[in-house]
Formats: structure tokens, C-alpha cells, sequence
């Protein structure tokens, strides 16, 4: 943990975060993220979808390459879920949602905001892991029917939504972690506030020539 937090910029030491573990209550939840991990990695039926992206992250244009993936933030009432959706073109956060459970209407409500943000053409890949809500029924069946190209990790292969998880990274070393949250409906807000007012206007990114997201895909069109 220490080391993660090294790696995305932070300068800290293993007391301190000890200290903030357990101020945060995050001492207990060791056990808790690994079941999460493993309920959003059940086996199903449909998983059995090809690799197209292939940890090939590069895109040419906006609304060619969709990446989508869950993560989790703890409060004091417990954990929060979260699903984005990103386009990979420029790593612009274009779709994502919170959720006190951890079912498929959460990864469809990012899934569906997506849609309604970009409305792309027919041939869009997007990629995901092989987790169970976007293994579902209705996930699958919101992609098809608006005609997106479904590619799936390899099994046990994290690497291939690298893309998802620096995001994932970024908000937690950048506001998660400095904040102790009381409710989840205060955690949904500042990551709502992260994502639309600084991480995609704002936030410069190294990757894009050190502008934000919006700014790249302006310059770009």
C-alpha cells in the first residue's frame, strides 16, 4: 500500500500510513476488498468473449475504444462502488456511476450515461473485464443493441484494463486516500466533483502532450 502510493506521487511514510488506516477504519477491511474482488471476478456464463483489445490502448479518433471497469471507496457507512467508462483516446472519464450494492445496474448506468455523453457509430470496442455485471444478460445486451464490438480480458489478466485502473489509481491517490469519508453520499459527490470538474477539464496528463482530456479532444477535432 505504501509502495502504491509512492508510485502515484506520494510522498509517505509506512507509519503514517498505518495511522491513516486505522483513523480511516481501513484497517478492517482487508478481508472486505478481497471478497469484493472476488465477487466481481465470479466465472459466468458469458464470459467467454475474445480479447480484441489486446492491451493495444492507442486509439486514432474518439468513440473507437471503450475501456470499463468497478472499483470501490470505503466510508464509514461501509463501501461505495464505482463504474466508469473511459474512452481511450484521450482518457476522458465519459460515463460512470455509484452504488451502495454491487450488481449490474450500476455497470449499465455508467454503461448508459457513456451512450448518452458520446451517441457513437456502430463499431465501437469496448473492452472489459470478466466480471459478473459486465457479463450480464442486460450489459451484453445493451452493448449489441447498440451495435459496440465487446472485447473481454484474458482470465486472471489485470493488464488489460491498465487503462481503467490508472484512472482508478489517479482518483484514489488524488482525493481518495487524503479524505476520510462519513457517508456515501459525500464520497459519491467529491468523486463526482474529481471526475467532471478536474480530472477531464483540468487535469494535465503527461500521455496527452500535458493537457486534460476535454482539452485533447478539442485540439484534436
Amino acid at each position: 500500500m505504501v509502495d502504491e502510493r509512492r508510485y502515484n506521487g506520494l510522498t509517505i511514510g509506512r507509519r503514517r500510513v498505518a495511522r491513516l488506516m486505522r483513523d480511516a477504519r481501513e484497517w478492517a477491511q482487508g478481508s472486505a476488498e478481497a471478497a469484493v474482488q472476488a465477487h466481481h471476478r465470479q466465472p459466468s456464463r458469458l464470459a467467454d468473449r475474445p480479447n480484441l483489445l489486446d492491451q493495444d490502448f492507442a486509439a486514432a479518433m474518439p468513440n473507437q475504444k471503450w475501456g470499463a471497469d468497478i472499483s470501490y471507496v470505503w466510508t464509514r457507512e461501509d463501501w461505495l462502488y464505482l463504474a466508469v467508462v473511459i474512452d481511450l483516446f484521450a482518457r476522458r472519464v465519459i460515463g460512470w456511476a455509484t452504488s451502495d450494492r454491487l450488481h449490474k445496474e450500476l455497470a449499465l448506468s455508467a454503461l448508459r450515461r457513456a451512450v448518452a455523453v458520446r451517441i457513437p457509430a456502430v463499431g465501437l470496442s469496448h473492452h472489459a473485464d470478466r466480471g459478473r455485471q459486465d457479463c450480464s444478460l442486460d450489459y451484453q445486451a445493451e452493448l449489441r443493441k447498440n451495435g459496440r464490438v465487446i472485447s473481454m480480458s484474458g482470465k486472471a489478466n489485470g493488464f488489460d484494463t491498465a487503462m481503467v485502473e490508472t484512472f482508478f489509481k489517479t482518483l484514489k491517490a488524488e482525493r481518495v486516500w487524503r479524505t476520510v469519508f462519513r457517508t456515501r453520499t459525500e464520497a459519491s459527490a467529491e468523486i463526482g466533483r474529481y471526475i467532471d470538474a478536474f480530472y477531464n477539464p483540468v487535469r494535465r496528463h503527461s500521455a496527452l502532450d500535458f493537457i486534460s482530456p476535454l482539452q485533447f479532444e478539442r485540439q484534436a477535432a
